[in-house]
């Protein structure tokens, strides 16, 4: 019963990414309201309140977030912005906790360390939400500001964390001056050095090492993204850090089947993300934050209109950023899965906290996604900031440019009408070029005088198809007894709109003209229209 249900909200969550995306709602608040659906205060009234077990899920599904976010990242185009984005996921994230940790204490009255553990819980941005909204809304902002935004949401989470640890360590007692500075160089320093040596220890091996089945190069980089973060928290270093840079440095590396890579991890993470929510959804209880609302409210507009801008500006200021840039960029610091994550390690520590600080996060993250998350858009446009000639997909590492190529292969045998002709004899269809040959397994790059000799490989170049056609494709396998046996091609029956594209025979791929003869155990590929 609870693997249909698993399945069911699965369905439901792949639905409101889809509705989500149409209607302008950033798709996280989607999965947040449906695991409050189905929460204690829901229709379905499932009872979940084990914090220890959601901090456990969410802290991993978290990893792969943060991998992610650094291996879509392309270095490219963020390497113009890179001083400020990283002195927004840095300086940044410490003048935002530190000016928010003071209001809560000066205004709110706060304990001063809870202060401050509630500024460094909600400190960084939500690279999540970010990219969500960047991508389904394609926002093609000026001056490299999308880049900016990815790189430091991206990045952001570990200062944030280190932050978040160092208070709650301070509250539980037992941390002197020279401890505290040792905690700040080992998460820093071992996080960063050990995320630089697995990362090229996971280049190599990708590069070196050939997998015995499709497929493995993904479970490899699964595994690595686990460890990059597993490796440094057991010596006291900063795990996400780790993840972040060694997933920066492999997406931004050439490794094999990267591109099937970026799409797993797409999915994969996506997923993730999904999980998060909606379990942090199903913990809440909105009832019992009610009473906490009005309190969330205030530090949530604080942080929205005061300390993230302050901190914003002080940080952009002396790069002499425009204003408008400025305006959105503090506008786009959105609260998401990492604060709420961060806030349910600060519930099941041992320190002592006289406020509901889970309760408080979550509704502050829920008004930051919801209000400036659904706002970008419009502020962007409101704040001139949208570049028409832009595409903000190139930002990422998965994008796909639209003259992209693919790649065909012809086997030179037989009666070949290529045979010991020369490539500048050859007539090629435009927009077609010979790339390489592969002859007695060495790779010869083709000149205008290289002769194609029997035996040899020819690869060929052509630009990728990116319109959309209605075929499908069926395989149809000839046994001892098919009536289409030891017959050629141009006899066979097929409709009109129908076409045999490939014989697979034995280790042969070929490609059929008329008077081809099928044999005994050949597979046939057919095309047509649906």
């Amino acid at each position: 019963m609870m693997l249909m249900i698993t399945a069911i909200i699965i369905f439901i969550c792949v639905l409101f990414n889809k509705l989500s995306s149409k209607l302008g709602i950033p798709m996280l608040l989607a999965f947040i309201a449906l695991g409050i659906f189905f929460g204690v205060d829901g229709v379905f009234k499932i009872y979940f309140e084990d914090y220890k077990f959601a901090e456990n899920i969410c802290s991993a599904a978290l990893i792969f977030i943060m991998f992610y976010g650094g291996f879509g990242t392309k270095w490219e185009e963020a390497k113009p912005i890179a001083v400020q984005a990283v002195m927004l996921s840095s300086a940044g994230v410490i003048l935002t906790a530190g000016i928010t940790g003071l209001f809560c204490h000066y205004v709110l009255n706060f304990d001063m360390l809870e202060s401050f553990l509630l500024g460094s819980v909600i400190g960084s941005t939500d690279a999540a939400s970010v990219f969500s909204i960047l991508r389904s809304k394609r926002l093609n902002l000026k001056y490299n500001t999308a880049s900016m935004l990815e790189v430091e949401s991206g990045s952001n989470d570990p200062c944030s964390y280190m932050l978040t640890v160092i208070i709650l360590s301070l509250m539980q007692g037992g941390m002197d001056g020279a401890s505290i500075l040792y905690m700040i160089f080992a998460q820093l320093a071992y996080g960063a050095l050990i995320g630089v040596i697995i990362a090229f220890l996971a280049i190599q091996m990708l590069k070196k090492f050939r997998f015995a089945t499709d497929g493995f190069d993904a479970a490899f980089v699964l595994a690595v993204a686990v460890f990059s973060y597993a490796l440094p928290t057991v010596l006291g270093g900063n795990g996400y850090l780790s993840a972040y840079i060694v997933g920066i440095i492999l997406g931004n590396n050439e490794i094999k089947n990267k591109r099937s890579l970026v799409s797993f991890f797409d999915g994969f993470t996506g997923l993730m993300q999904m999980l998060i929510f909606f379990l942090l959804g199903l913990l809440s209880t909105p009832s019992r934050m009610a009473e906490i609302f009005p309190l969330a409210f205030i530090i949530a507009v604080f942080v929205t209109f005061i300390s993230r801008p302050a901190a914003v500006t002080a940080i952009l200021m002396p790069f002499r950023c425009k204003i408008n840039q400025i305006v959105l960029v503090s506008w786009a610091g959105l609260r998401g899965a990492a604060s709420i994550v961060f806030a349910i390690m600060v519930t099941v520590s041992d320190a002592y906290v006289k406020n509901d600080i889970f309760d408080i996060v979550f509704c502050i993250v829920l008004l930051s996604i919801a209000f400036q998350g659904t706002l970008i858009p419009f502020f962007s446009k409101k704040l001139n900031m949208v570049d028409d000639n832009a595409d903000v997909l190139k930002t990422f590492n998965d994008y796909i440019d639209d003259d992209e190529v693919q790649f065909i292969q012809l086997n030179i045998n037989g009666g070949h009408p290529w045979k010991n002709k020369k490539l500048k004899d050859i007539v090629l269809p435009n927009e077609m070029l010979i790339v390489s040959l592969l002859r007695g397994g060495e790779t010869v790059i083709p000149k205008g005088n290289t002769e194609i000799v029997d035996g040899d490989t020819v690869v060929l170049s052509a630009p990728a198809f990116h319109g959309k056609a209605d075929v499908t494709f069926s395989e149809i396998s000839i046994g001892k007894n098919s009536g289409k046996k030891n017959k050629r091609i141009a006899d066979l029956k097929y409709g009109k709109d129908e076409l045999v594209v490939i014989i697979k025979r034995d280790n042969e791929r070929i490609i059929p003209n008329g008077d081809t003869i099928i044999r005994e155990n050949d597979i046939l590929v057919v095309s047509s229209r649906t």
